[in-house]
């Protein structure tokens, strides 16, 4: 079966490629390049281009005869979208409806998507479950939101079949296939940490050191990207068995604070890790950990890298080798 994967030259989706290649799929990577590399798509054919290019995504669906549909292509950045929303709404939102047009269009009806705990907002209860209210605190999450409300819609009208997966904090690296995160500029936790380990950064900002939480800082669910991606391909399964349209978390259920996550670098690393702290960033909670218990339940999903020194060794191992031209700040 031939896949659409949308943004599949991307951290996430690449990842998400090799696994469904692993898996018996056929990836068919569909990504406009403006954050992800080309030299990740290894697993199938690579198509150039925008989302909001209709006829373009349409030819796609037809002539690699797109039997379902895993989308990742957004803008992902929370404090990005704090400064920027009309990006996020333009991107995620619009490029998402143009999406799943051409994909009703094209009579294709099973799509899986990449959703995110941003939809839920601050946390009335932690750690979060799927019945959680959705009150978004940014656009990036507010995007996210419109697009699972556009999926139900979709479903209810036109019978789509869709898994949105909310994730916690995607981190690691696939070090079986070399994949690992390549974000210009980078603005995830662990690699910033990784990175001022190496030398290639002069230090890591802590961003806000009085959260209500146990030192100060903010406390996240950190899922390893080789089982996020697993559990991408056993959403696509479940849908192409009958399974029924829903939202699922994926996390592991711990969470682990900014210094926690420090400590493990430097631990790990055998190097310094030079801090210097920050205010906090807007639209940021304090603590964010998943309640991913469904997700074992109706996918049969458990993440077997669950604790933070896989996920750094992993990351570690992909960071050391790659090659980096200047020290950034």
């Amino acid at each position: 079966m031939r896949v659409l994967v949308t943004g599949g030259a991307g951290y996430i989706g690449s990842c998400t490629a090799a696994r469904l290649a692993k898996a018996g799929f056929d990836p068919v990577v569909f990504d406009n390049l403006s954050t992800g590399h080309a030299d990740n798509v290894r697993w199938g054919p690579l198509v150039v281009g925008d989302l909001q290019d209709s006829e373009l995504l349409r030819r796609t669906v037809r002539e690699h005869d797109i039997e379902a549909a895993v989308h990742f292509a957004a803008s992902a950045y929370v404090g990005e979208s704090m400064q920027q929303p009309g990006k996020y709404f333009r991107n995620n939102v619009a490029g998402s409806l143009a999406l799943l047009e051409a994909l009703q269009a094209e009579d294709v009806g099973t799509i899986v998507f990449s959703s995110t705990c941003a939809t839920y907002g601050l946390p009335e209860h932690v750690p979060i479950d799927e019945t959680h209210p959705q009150q978004p605190v940014n656009p990036y999450g507010e995007s996210k939101l419109f697009v699972e409300k556009a999926l139900r819609w979709y479903g209810a009208i036109h019978g789509t079949r869709w898994l949105a997966l909310r994730y916690f904090n995607v981190a690691g690296a696939d070090t079986e296939h070399a994949l690992g995160e390549r974000h210009e500029p980078e603005t995830h936790l662990i690699p910033l940490v990784i990175e001022a380990a190496l030398g290639r950064r002069s230090c890591i900002e802590v961003l806000g050191t009085d959260y209500a939480t146990a030192d100060g800082t903010a406390v996240r669910d950190y899922v390893h990207v080789v089982d996020l991606a697993e559990a991408h391909v056993a959403a696509l399964r479940l849908l192409l068995a009958g399974g029924e349209s829903r939202a699922l978390n994926l996390g592991t259920g711990r969470g682990f604070s900014v210094r926690e996550v420090i400590d493990a670098v430097r631990s790990l690393s055998g190097r310094d890790v030079p801090v210097r702290e920050a205010p906090r960033r807007p639209g940021d909670p304090p603590v964010l950990v998943a309640d991913a218990t469904l997700a074992g339940t109706i996918l049969g999903w458990q993440p077997r890298a669950a604790g933070l020194e896989q996920i750094v060794t992993s990351a570690l191992a992909w960071h050391t080798v790659q090659p980096r031209i200047h020290a950034r700040d």
